[in-house]
This record gives C-alpha cells, structure tokens and sequence, in this order.
C-alpha cells in the first residue's frame, strides 16, 4: 500500500510516499480503508520536530507516518472484534498514527460508525476536533451575553467554537486572518471580524467591549494568548488553552489571575483522550450537527500525494476549516 512518511525532521518536504506492507489487524482491531485522513496542525509540529520541545510527547521511530484520524470502510477485523464491523464506514482514531496511508489499524474501541446524515469528511471534522470544541466550550460555561473572543476562528476548532459561543447566547468576537477568513467567521454567525495581523487589534476588541471579554478561547499561543488574557474581563473572564498553533507555550504572570480575579484553564489530549469522556463529547457534536445546529467546514480537500502541500497551505495559515487527505 502507499503510505505517506517523513525519514526525517524538516520542512513539508521530507514528507513522502512510499510503498509499504498491508498491515494486519492484531486482537481488538479493525483494519480500515481510508477514505479520508484529517490533518491538524500538530502533525506539522510533529513533522518539523517542534513538538521535541515538550516532554510530554515522546520522539515518534523514524520513518514516522502521520495521521491520528480516519474514515473510511472497515475490509477485516482482528481476533476479539464481532464481524459485523466488516463492510461499515466508521471514523476513528490511530494512536500510533499512520492514517496518511491507503489501509490502517485502528483500536476497535477507538472507531464510531458514520451516523446516518453525515459524510466521511464531516465526520472526520467533527471527531477529534468537535471533540475539543464542544469540551472547551463546556469548560468555559458560557453564558448568555457574555463577550466571547475566539482566536484562529476560521480554523477546525476556532469556526465550531464560534458556533455553540453563538448556539449559547453570547456576542462573539472572532479573529483570523485576512479576507477570506474573516468572511467565513462572519458567515457563521461571529458579530464581530478582526484581523489579528493588524496592528491595534487589542485596542479594537476594547472598543467593543470596554468592560472585557468574559471568555477568550486559544488554540494558538505566544503573544496572541497574553493579548487575549490582558482583555479578560476583572472578576470573572475565563481564558481556556487548548493549543499552541504558534510554537509557544502561554505565558502568564501567576499574579495577576488573583489581582485581576480571572481564571485560565487547560484542555488537551491528556483531558479529551479518556474514552469516556471524549465519547460523550462527540457524541454531542454528532448530535448538534444533526440537529443542524453544528456544521463542520472542509475547506480543502488534498490527494494523498500532495501531502506536503497540505502541510505548507497549514504553516502558511490559508486552510479554511478542517483539511483531509485522500489516498
């Protein structure tokens, strides 16, 4: 099978196709033709070496395939899985990755089948990345008439957020970057559009809200998340961090979250991985997206080929959405 690898740490580049094995499913897994692989944002940290930086996340065995999530078509199962998984379209996860290939294994624990309603593409948007969506959400306990500031909201994460900050009553002020960004943030529901590579964005959201923002959401890190903790509101603005899209780590003085009576909160893998947990979380964004009050973006669609492309189009910030792969 055709499987996408880098050998090495480096630029979009090192990534490439090579001719692999078929797996084989072991006891408790299914092996899945992949119809779609999503990419997030960690895979190009992963690929560049950036993520060497945090403890937390052991170096991967070169050649590494990325690829933490797939859909597609369950072709075998392994040793303990009934065979009526056999011939179902499911989506999943790969803990080990290598979902940028034509076949992979995945955890029988780790798939859900594709509701009825909902296409491979959707449902790979929805499933890691509604996952963090609708937990950061849950996190911030948004209330109606709070002042929401969603970073990158043209991105995975960031356009459903704006969605339930909206589905929730709040007044959402979202951030990206350029025009066609910020008129699909517009598009789903924002009512307010910033550019954040402007300068006096910060003084921008002030204007809108002179009291503060009562919840600011931040997937990206760095100087954007000490702009959105200076704009929490005293008393009671909640900061949630579920990323670090920039390459650096958040960093606040410890002081002011009692002086100025604001709250910073984490979600990640760690938190959203527990199976329980992470189930309820998708199932509930499978259930608004049903409802149609949820609806995930697929803004490009890559040939598996391309990969490197699709890579560079996330490094360079010009992906709209969720991205997938097709092999």
């Amino acid at each position: 099978m055709r499987s996408v690898r880098f050998h090495e740490y480096g630029s979009p580049e090192v990534l490439k196709v090579d001719e692999v094995p078929d797996p084989e499913p072991g006891e408790g897994q299914l092996l899945v033709r992949v119809s779609a692989a999503g990419i997030s944002y960690a895979e190009t940290q992963i690929r560049s070496g950036l993520m060497q930086q945090f403890a937390w996340f052991p170096d991967p065995p070169l050649p590494y395939a990325p690829g933490f999530e797939v859909a597609g078509t369950v072709v075998r199962v392994g040793a303990g899985v009934g065979d009526e998984w056999v011939g179902r379209k499911v989506v999943g996860a790969a803990p080990t990755a290598g979902g940028y290939s034509e076949l992979a294994v995945l955890p029988a624990g780790a798939v859900q089948a594709i509701p009825d309603g909902l296409g491979e593409h959707e449902a790979l948007a929805l499933f890691g990345q509604g996952v963090v969506a609708v937990g950061v959400a849950e996190v911030a306990a948004i209330q109606p008439k709070d002042v929401v500031l969603v970073q990158s909201a043209a991105g995975g994460v960031g356009s459903l957020l704006v969605q339930l900050a909206k589905n929730a009553g709040a007044e959402v002020i979202a951030l990206a970057r350029g025009e066609k960004k910020l008129t699909l943030a517009r598009e789903l529901g924002a009512d307010h559009v910033l550019d954040y590579t402007e300068e006096g964005w910060e003084q921008r959201v002030r204007d809108l809200a002179p009291g503060g923002v009562q919840v600011a959401f931040d997937g990206v890190g760095g100087e954007i998340s000490k702009a959105s903790f200076d704009l929490l509101a005293m008393g009671f603005g909640r900061l949630v961090v579920y990323g670090t899209a920039g390459g650096t780590a958040p960093q606040f003085d410890p002081e002011m979250l009692y002086v100025r009576g604001v709250s910073v909160s984490g979600f990640g893998p760690r938190v959203f991985l527990q199976p329980e947990y992470g189930a309820r979380l998708r199932q509930t964004a499978f259930d608004l997206a049903a409802a149609g009050s949820l609806k995930p973006v697929v803004g490009q669609v890559f040939p598996l080929a391309e990969a490197a492309a699709a890579h560079r189009a996330f490094e360079e910030r010009t992906t709209l959405g969720k991205a997938v792969l097709v092999p």
